[in-house]
């Protein structure tokens, strides 16, 4: 008569507390996993980066001349040379037209 015992079961309200819990624990985690993920792209400035070194070393090995200015991917770029001290120094500005960010790199040339 083993198979007739009773199983104790859990109540509705304990039931519906626990997938109430389960659901705020995958909602909040979820908007953390959106939230990181929005940000990594939005901030995610590899593709310029790499294009500003392929202009970099056209300027540097004079296959471009500057003031240098042009537009890439929602970038305006310019690059121009500039005298510090007994230094030269090539400015280079990239602004986002979108997003309106902002990037500044200073290289010292010979």
């Amino acid at each position: 008569m083993a198979l007739l015992k009773k199983i104790k079961g859990s109540t509705l309200m304990e039931t519906m507390i626990a997938t109430v819990l389960i659901v705020v624990v995958f909602m909040i985690s979820s908007l953390v996993l959106n939230n990181i993920l929005f940000n990594q792209i939005h901030n995610n400035t590899m593709e310029i980066d790499n294009h500003i070194r392929v202009l970099e070393y056209k300027i540097l090995n004079k296959q471009l001349s500057e003031p240098y200015s042009e537009d890439f991917n929602n970038w305006q770029i310019e690059i121009k040379k500039k005298r510090e001290y007994q230094d030269s120094i090539l400015m280079i500005t990239m602004v986002n037209s979108i997003t309106k960010k902002r990037l500044i790199k200073k290289k010292v040339i010979e």
